[in-house]
């Protein structure tokens, strides 16, 4: 028994790591992430506690050569079956969902790209959890780290409902180099999401369309189209800069870190962007950035195809989710060649001028009917916009591809 009991207190000593200097700040994170979880998920919660706590005990008994796939498989096998769950509860049972499971999986898709990020910079050799297994296979540590460390950064409230993602050494340094916000900064960030929270107000009061497309006709399913989704990224935008105005009040933006780190979007360059490609990279940048590291980069065989499809699995899976990702994936790759052969035969100012603006009337078109795709879910709604005049965009797109591709051969 007394050898027990001094197991269990040599692994709580390792847990609390007492003498580290950055404890406390790992406490009040930890602590007001689980807080946090409580208040907005309820009893919910235990579904994103469970997932943490075991990615920790994976971290810290896993061999580096491995760890990764374990985490990637466990994680995404648990938010397959919560999404799984919620969808058999909704459409099968008809139930009607609460906020409370929508926060949940919101912050569950979250978690997961963190536990997989952190797996892959262990598997990377970037940060050693276990420093006994660094010092058998003679590893050079960057980053050492308790369980406490890496539970506090899972579940740390600045970024457990939102926020860009951040990888765990800069999580690290950003704690070791605590300082007092930005106060521009986040005032910036205050100002904009006030704006745009008040511009969406307004096309709501103002705007009288339907929400879905079964009572528009023609032409009219355009506008319908187009309205809906300019509310949908005003939705998006507020949420990131309400988001990067809480991480930078928390001290995670201090001036000597990348901006671009601790943003997810450059608002300007979505709106004039005339390159689906570049909207593709831009839009939730932080995320483009963990799918392209995690799929994109470790897939020798259709790496823009695995992306999307991945990116669908992640997402939920539902009939206009896979639809969506799917067809973005074939406009990217559309995007990339059909705009390679219009650098070439747009030599004059003024017709590159009109291929830009034409381009971009397009790009905004696709992308409205994408995000329509994906945000709308249901099969219902899903052949309601694929039978509307609003097919003809991408379905243009298509035809562009196929000509660009007969020239070439």
């Amino acid at each position: 028994m007394r050898c027990v009991a001094d197991l269990q207190c040599m692994y709580w000593f390792d847990f609390i790591q007492l003498g580290s200097p950055n404890t406390p700040t790992y406490f009040y994170l930890l602590a007001g992430g689980v807080i946090l979880a409580i208040m907005s998920m309820g009893h919910y919660a235990i579904l994103v506690f469970t997932p943490a706590l075991g990615a920790t005990v994976i971290f810290h008994t896993v061999s580096y050569h491995f760890v990764h796939r374990w985490a990637f498989l466990l994680q995404m096998a648990w938010q397959t079956v919560c999404h799984v769950w919620m969808m058999y509860r909704q459409y099968y049972l008809e139930e009607i969902m609460t906020v409370e499971v929508f926060i949940m999986i919101s912050s569950l898709m979250l978690l997961t790209q963190k536990i997989t990020s952190l797996a892959l910079d262990i598997h990377e050799k970037k940060v050693t959890v276990n420093i006994d297994e660094a010092k058998k296979n003679g590893l050079h540590h960057l980053s050492e780290s308790s369980k406490l460390a890496v539970l506090s950064y899972l579940l740390f409230f600045p970024a457990l409902l939102g926020g860009p993602l951040c990888s765990f050494v800069e999580f690290q340094k950003q704690i070791s180099n605590c300082k007092v916000c930005d106060i521009r900064t986040v005032i910036k960030a205050c100002t904009l999401f006030f704006f745009f929270h008040a511009l969406q107000s307004i096309l709501f009061a103002h705007i009288t369309f339907p929400y879905d497309l079964t009572n528009c006709r023609r032409w009219e399913c355009v506008c319908v189209m187009w309205s809906t989704a300019l509310l949908f990224r005003l939705t998006y935008y507020s949420q990131w800069l309400l988001d990067e105005a809480l991480l930078c009040s928390a001290g995670f933006y201090t001036g000597e870190s990348s901006y671009a780190d601790f943003t997810d979007g450059n608002i300007l360059t979505l709106e004039t962007t005339h390159r689906i490609s570049c909207f593709a990279r831009t839009w939730n940048k932080s995320t483009a950035k963990w799918l392209r590291r995690l799929i994109f980069q470790n897939c020798s065989k259709q790496p823009l195809l695995s992306t999307f499809a991945f990116s669908a699995w992640w997402h939920g899976l539902y009939p206009g989710q896979i639809f969506g990702f799917m067809c973005w994936a074939l406009m990217v790759e559309a995007d990339y060649r059909i705009h390679a052969k219009l650098s070439i035969i747009s030599q004059s100012p003024i017709i590159r001028f009109l291929c830009k603006v034409i381009t971009w009337l397009e790009t905004q078109m696709i992308i409205a009917f994408i995000m329509l795709a994906v945000e709308m879910r249901s099969l219902t709604m899903l052949l309601a916009l694929l039978l509307s005049f609003n097919s003809l965009f991408p379905f243009f797109y298509c035809v562009l591809l196929i000509f660009v591709v007969k020239i070439k051969a």
